[in-house]
């Protein structure tokens, strides 16, 4: 490592010389960074040598957990062989070509091809590039409308940012831009109506949804996009029929889907994909987090047969598809993906995150249900999340200025536990690496509920909340 010419810190030095996402820049300045040095199975420890549980797997994306030396040797092996060489003009390399193979195979049956990016922003950028291309193609220049949802979550780039449905990634950036919609949020315990089943509350999105298509006029709108368990908006599971009520209205009217499988892909359900494991048939799929177990940068759109055979039939007039990236399909990261893949078939990961997350779900509920701070305990397989209400039988929320979901989180880390305090409400959220063991999931019980437990204790002391 080179030499630095002045006797900082590197806590200093982070501070002078690094841009953080989603970091206040005055509460960084203030503070002092925690520099992540080791980490193994699901630990992770810091240069002051305080060990934490990552109950968040990263950002939901450490599937196969940390430390695992197959990875590093794979990556190792193929920068030795061809660290580099693009995949313009039909180059290509043949981690990568399995790795396609792969993919496709694994996924729903009326897909055909994967493109290869380095993350699932630039990969809803591709999918939202080639459905306009592929309207263009087929003579229908004026469908070009995305509808998304609030609270939904795709990126956070101008284009992916704008299809994200959360004010923090729009506001002070002059989003969202573009041709995006956002329907309504498909959550159950706040959105339906008293006494609504989860199947009525679906319906009645799907018909919300009919309205908005018909208002917008069917010609105008391309595609929908969401994510099968909805993530960073709070990790929220859909509600029974969703996904095949909103098939009902795209078929209708000619509307793509495009399935974030960001989060849920590669066995975070307990299934391959998010479409897979709540039976719906996207034309585009958005793939990265635990493709690669973020061992590697890598992301991928799957495309659909039918927007293919599009393509392909036109292809001989248009010329060459214009979009790509430097980095697409790189070698190293399609080693490391393959490599990840084996590792999670050959330990069967995703009969753990069915069976554990089964475990996993039950003691959210056994634990959270009556305890008088969490309005909704909620989940499916290896995704869970604790809503924090100030009234429980009155569903009131707490005053936003309060932040509890955010003192929930600290008071859980004062456990050695990671846990994010999620936007859109005072939710705590999990998404540990798919390796947990059921001990684990004990441990990480009892630390979040201690966690849970001083928060509570510190809003009735205060005088914020009666308890």
């Amino acid at each position: 490592m080179a030499e630095t010419t002045h006797n900082l810190s590197l806590e200093e030095m982070d501070k002078q010389s690094l841009l953080h996402p989603s970091t206040s820049f005055a509460d960084h300045a203030k503070g002092t960074p925690r520099i992540i040095e080791t980490a193994k199975g699901v630990f992770i420890k810091d240069s002051k040598g305080v060990e934490l549980m990552d109950g968040f797997g990263g950002l939901y994306c450490v599937n196969i957990g940390y430390g695992r030396e197959e990875m590093a040797e794979a990556i190792y092996e193929q920068a030795k062989k061809l660290a580099y060489y693009h995949v313009y003009a039909s180059h290509s390399n043949e981690p990568l070509i399995r790795l396609a193979d792969r993919v496709v195979r694994m996924a729903p049956a009326n897909m055909q091809k994967v493109y290869f990016g380095l993350s699932g922003s630039d990969a809803n950028e591709t999918n939202s590039k080639l459905l306009w291309y592929y309207n263009n193609l087929r003579g229908k220049p004026e469908k070009k409308k995305i509808i998304s949802r609030l609270r939904g979550y795709h990126g956070s780039t101008v284009f992916s940012g704008s299809l994200t449905g959360l004010p923090l990634f729009h506001n002070h950036f002059n989003l969202p831009l573009g041709p995006v919609l956002h329907a309504r949020t498909a959550h159950h315990y706040w959105g339906a109506e008293p006494g609504q089943s989860e199947l009525e509350f679906s319906q009645q999105l799907a018909a919300e949804l009919d309205v908005m298509i018909e208002k917008e006029g069917p010609e105008t709108v391309a595609g929908f996009i969401g994510e099968p368990v909805m993530g960073t908006g709070g990790i929220l599971p859909p509600p029974e029929g969703y996904w095949q009520e909103i098939q009902k209205v795209c078929l209708k009217h000619d509307v793509c889907i495009i399935s974030d499988e960001v989060v849920c892909g590669f066995g975070r359900l307990g299934s391959n994909f998010g479409a897979t494991h709540y039976d719906f048939e996207p034309d585009f799929m958005t793939i990265a987090k635990g493709l690669s177990s973020a061992y590697q940068p890598i992301s991928g759109s799957i495309v659909s047969k039918r927007v293919c055979d599009v393509i392909l039939e036109k292809s001989a007039e248009i010329g060459p598809l214009g979009h790509g990236y430097t980095y697409s399909g790189h070698p190293i990261g399609a080693a490391a993906a393959n490599t990840n893949l084996d590792i999670i078939e050959r330990e069967d990961l995703m009969g753990n995150a069915r069976r554990t997350g089964a475990y996993f779900q039950t003691k959210l509920h056994e634990v959270f249900d009556d305890h008088p701070l969490v309005g909704e305990a909620r989940g499916v397989a290896m995704l869970g999340a604790l809503e924090f209400v100030a009234d429980k039988d009155g569903k009131e929320r707490f005053d936003p200025s309060l932040k509890v979901g955010a003192k929930v989180s600290a008071a859980c880390l004062k456990e050695g536990l990671i846990a994010r305090a999620m936007p859109g409400g005072d939710i705590l959220g999990f998404a540990p690496p798919l390796i947990m063991t059921t001990a684990e999931v004990d441990d990480m019980i009892a630390r979040t509920k201690r966690g849970v437990d001083a928060v509570a204790d510190a809003l009735v002391r205060s005088g914020d909340w009666k308890g």
